[in-house]
């Protein structure tokens, strides 16, 4: 059990954060990263609640994707509090707003503009009633599109901390690759061309919000020393809370996210691994610019980034 959360007190380069709306930490990256471990174990963390990939919230007309009783009563009293979201419910909005790919699609130019308002209405609304329920205003989304964090940047009535997590490509290549999980599998080209779009996305939507309100996060790092990266995850938000017991983990009632959520405790040393399986060359030379890319990104949570990050915001 870990001890109740206090908000820290800490310098920033902009306007302090309001206790009394929601504070979104929006974990961004592709699919396979470890956004769901991440997620759950930042919500064992105090008074951080983790919602889960709440881009599903209008696709699945506000239905979770697991039914029981404390799912089922929590996400009736949010959907209960979301005014005018029935108009949006549907894979239509999720696709025009948040899919990376609607942007190379010019017949769904015009569903973007229609919608982009009515959409970030419902989306804080959305966390205020997350907020209101669960009863903390720290909340996290495991979404993971850039194009959701870009709608949710331009939204006056939350405030956005903004996690970039990336885990080695080569796994999630392989984690793309498997067709042994009930999970939808891509080819190694189709993976390698949606990370691109991905990165270029994420790149952009990272570098253009507040550096005191971002992160960038190596999966592999935060495996490695998940105190350390879960400390200045939440510290972004100013929390200050001891570590959890990362050997039982509560999954909690996030609203959707990937298998693990399907237990109701986990070890995060079963996460899962980190594959040293055969290299695909074809991944090591259309990421290999990445890797120089996403190296340079700062602040950066973990290992020696971590000081280096300091070091330059000093600076």
């Amino acid at each position: 059990m870990t001890e109740p959360a206090t908000r820290a007190s800490r310098p920033t380069t902009g306007q302090p954060a309001n206790p009394d709306r929601p504070q979104v930490i929006y974990v961004m990256g592709a699919g396979r990263s470890g956004s769901t471990v991440l997620g759950v174990t930042l919500g064992n963390s105090g008074d951080v609640f983790y919602a889960g990939e709440l881009d599903a919230w209008l696709a699945r007309s506000a239905e979770p994707q697991l039914s029981g009783p404390e799912q089922d009563r929590f996400w009736r009293q949010v959907s209960a509090n979301v005014e005018g979201a029935a108009e949006l419910y549907g894979r239509g909005s999720q696709r025009a707003i948040e899919r990376s790919m609607s942007l190379l699609r010019p017949r769904e130019w015009p569903a973007r503009r229609r919608l982009r308002m009515p959409y970030r209405r419902v989306a804080e609304r959305l966390y205020r009633a997350v907020a209101d329920a669960a009863g903390t205003s720290v909340i996290v989304d495991t979404s993971h599109y850039p194009l959701r964090a870009r709608e949710l940047q331009a939204i006056a009535g939350i405030d956005l901390y903004l996690i970039y997590l990336m885990r080695d490509p080569q796994s999630v290549v392989a984690s793309f690759n498997r067709k042994d999980v009930a999970q939808y599998s891509k080819a190694t080209f189709t993976t390698n061309v949606y990370l691109w779009v991905t990165n270029l996305l994420a790149v952009a939507v990272f570098l253009r919000h507040r550096a005191d309100r971002r992160l960038f996060v190596r999966y592999e790092d935060f495996l490695a020393d998940p105190a350390r990266v879960l400390g200045e995850i939440v510290g972004l938000a100013g929390v200050t809370a001891p570590p959890p017991d990362f050997s039982s983990l509560r999954i909690g009632v996030p609203f959707q996210g990937n298998r693990l959520i399907r237990s109701d405790v986990i070890e995060l040393e079963s996460a899962p691994p980190i594959r040293r399986g055969p290299r695909s060359k074809l991944t090591t030379v259309l990421q290999g610019p990445w890797a120089l890319v996403l190296g340079r990104l700062r602040p950066a949570a973990g290992g020696p980034r971590a000081k280096e990050a300091g070091d330059a915001d000093r600076a």
